[in-house]
């Protein structure tokens, strides 16, 4: 698979795989490692696990204890390869974002393909909660109808949730302050909204 085809986010995730690979010294980059560089990052996947029933807390401590017991090789002086199941995950992915019309293969698409996989680390999700179907409403939902055609769309993906306040789902929620009874701060909100503009003032 040509990297230049993978999200930029897609490949951070893949390059630390890598490299915590080289650090536990296994001889082999796997889903597992893949799974846990997602984790580790905190714009990464978590949301969308979680929303897909996952068990996030068993998860990281499976997956922890998978990657102790995987087998150590010394003296490789660096050198690592694919595992054979990352490659067919990774295959799958591209035949996934080819089916949802995307130019640039995501990060959430590894998901998606371990969802439906036979690998350990697939299994391992299942076992942890995850519901294929939940996720897939899930990615659903955070893509909001649209495809993947830029290699930096998970960067710019819900920029409102990033650096916006959403004053309608706190309201939902009781988090804002109440107005009633704080009429001074409301006549210096008005004040403020009629000097605005001289010419067009505001209109209360």
């Amino acid at each position: 698979m040509r990297q230049d085809k993978l999200t930029s986010r897609f490949q951070a995730a893949l390059a630390e795989a890598q490299s915590l690979a080289l650090g536990r010294e296994h001889a082999m980059v796997e889903p597992q490692h893949v799974l846990q560089a997602m984790l580790k990052d905190p714009s990464g996947p978590r949301a969308l696990l979680a929303q897909a029933g996952t068990n996030l807390s068993q998860l990281e401590q499976r997956l922890a204890q998978q990657l102790e017991q995987m087998s150590v090789v010394r003296g490789t002086e660096g050198q690592i390869s694919v595992g054979n199941d990352l490659v067919r995950l990774l295959n799958q992915c591209d035949k996934l974002a080819q089916k949802r019309g995307d130019q640039f293969i995501a990060s959430e698409l590894f998901l998606l393909a371990l969802a439906d996989s036979s690998t350990t680390a697939g299994k391992l999700l299942r076992e942890c909660g995850m519901q294929a179907e939940r996720l897939t409403q899930a990615i659903d939902s955070a893509r909001s109808g649209q495809t993947v055609q830029d290699a930096n769309a998970e960067e710019h993906r819900q920029a409102l949730n990033k650096y916006c306040i959403d004053l309608t789902e706190r309201a939902e929620k009781n988090k804002l302050d109440p107005v009633i009874g704080r009429d001074e701060e409301i006549r210096r909100c008005i004040q403020v909204l009629q000097r605005r503009s001289k010419n067009n003032p505001v209109l209360i």
